[in-house]
């Protein structure tokens, strides 16, 4: 999570470290005056997945006081056990047992990858609305397919693109969308980037997880000590597209939000990547993607650190997630004016999902920006993949003139699982 360039074990090793040294439930009296409402007046949550990410957003919940959580599920046994013990609730092995349940008002979604759309489109159809983590789908027809059941459900939708409850990144994004920067001609996206390696080995499966729900829609493998660990669930392409997704819906969610990106006209990607000849890992890495946008506007997208870019006629605003930076100097100090562009202001990324869903209103990351900024990541992949040119049309949603590119726009699901 830091700016400067640094090591994949030493981001993993630190955001283990953190998950596991914060506290895990905080008063909700810490937030500040007031008490908190009665059960009937809470949201009531069920938590689907509790591995690391999923641990740390249980915490941010228990510290919104119009929420409750309710209910666990989630392949191992000892973890939805432990979570559910602290919150009060009831673990489930099954998470449809879990969306069963009519006092449930919404879900967190912490799962690995590729079981992101699936559960979000399980939970709709339930009535529930979802806080579903980054990134999206792993094909683009996951994304659109969640888009348009959300929308005819009517459900709430918050993505964990947690930057935008960054008042920075807000401000930063507010300077561009304003035209303080000018008339914007190139974004620069980095993000970090993935690797090769992980144990081939098949060992026994550990006592207490379900396996063959963890696979899920996925292919069966054989079960090895990488597989169901990050960075295995970030770099195995039966279940995601690797850091171009993973980590890249970060400053790609950035971009989105600060250019409004013109998805008017075609936009052409194209790339170059490396993908592992060996070993378990086989997610693109190393990758450089340039795209043309629709209204002159080209951007660039290659492994670093996590930052956007944008560059105008008139300056620079570059957003990191620590900071923030320009040019010129002065529009780091200058004022978002009543008739320039206001965007959702959300100081906490738990609470104004919790707010969304009891004023039902979009919440600061929406669902049709999510699709947004996953598909430029789909599209990434399939560029690289492919080693040419592709052109998307974003009115029709489809690729032109390219039916094996096509094909590569959706992905096979395992029975019984299906969109």
């Amino acid at each position: 999570m830091k700016n400067s360039r640094c090591s994949r074990r030493k981001m993993l090793q630190g955001m283990a470290a953190t998950a596991l040294a914060a506290p895990l439930v905080i008063p909700s009296t810490a937030w500040g005056d007031g008490q908190t409402p009665p059960p009937s007046n809470r949201i009531a949550l069920g938590h689907i997945g509790v591995g690391n990410r999923g641990r740390a957003l249980f915490r941010d919940f228990q510290n919104c006081r119009d929420a409750q959580s309710v209910a666990v599920a989630d392949c191992y046994q000892d973890r939805r056990e432990a979570l559910a013990k602290l919150c009060g609730g009831k673990p489930y092995a099954d998470f449809r047992d879990l969306l069963a349940r009519k006092d449930i008002d919404a879900v967190v979604i912490a799962t690995p990858d590729h079981w992101h759309v699936p559960l979000a489109l399980a939970a709709a159809r339930a009535g529930k609305d979802a806080y579903v983590e980054k990134p999206l789908g792993v094909s683009v027809e996951q994304d659109l397919v969640c888009r348009k059941v959300f929308q005819e459900r009517k459900r709430i939708f918050q993505y964990g693109t947690q930057q935008r409850s960054s008042s920075h990144c807000r401000f930063g994004c507010e300077l561009v969308r304003s035209g303080r920067i000018g008339k914007l001609h190139t974004i620069e996206v980095i993000a970090p980037d993935g690797g090769a390696g992980g144990s081939t080995k098949e060992i026994p499966v550990p006592a207490g997880l379900d396996f063959e729900m963890w696979t899920g829609p996925a292919p069966v493998k054989p079960y090895t000590a990488d597989r169901c660990h990050p960075p295995g669930t970030y770099w195995i392409y039966d279940y995601s597209i690797g850091y171009l997704g993973g980590w890249g819906a970060h400053p790609l969610d950035i971009m989105v939000w600060g250019s409004d990106a013109d998805l008017a006209g075609p936009m052409v990607f194209e790339g170059t990547g490396q993908i592992p000849g060996t070993g378990l890992y086989d997610t693109v890495f190393h990758w450089d993607v340039k795209i043309q946008m629709a209204g002159g506007v080209n951007m660039t997208f290659k492994p670093g650190s996590d930052c956007t870019k944008f560059i105008g006629s008139d300056g620079w605003v570059e957003i990191r997630r620590r900071g923030l930076d320009a040019e010129p100097k002065s529009l780091l100090t200058s004022v978002i004016g009543p008739g320039d562009v206001h965007l959702i202001t959300s100081p906490h990324h738990a609470k104004n999902f919790i707010a969304a869903v009891k004023s039902r209103t979009a919440a600061v990351s929406n669902l049709p920006d999510a699709v947004r900024s996953d598909l430029i990541s789909q599209l990434s992949n399939i560029a690289v993949r492919l080693k040419r040119k592709i052109t998307w049309d974003p009115r029709r949603e489809v690729i032109v003139g390219d039916a094996e590119a096509s094909k590569l726009t959706r992905r096979a699901m395992r029975s019984p699982w299906t969109l």
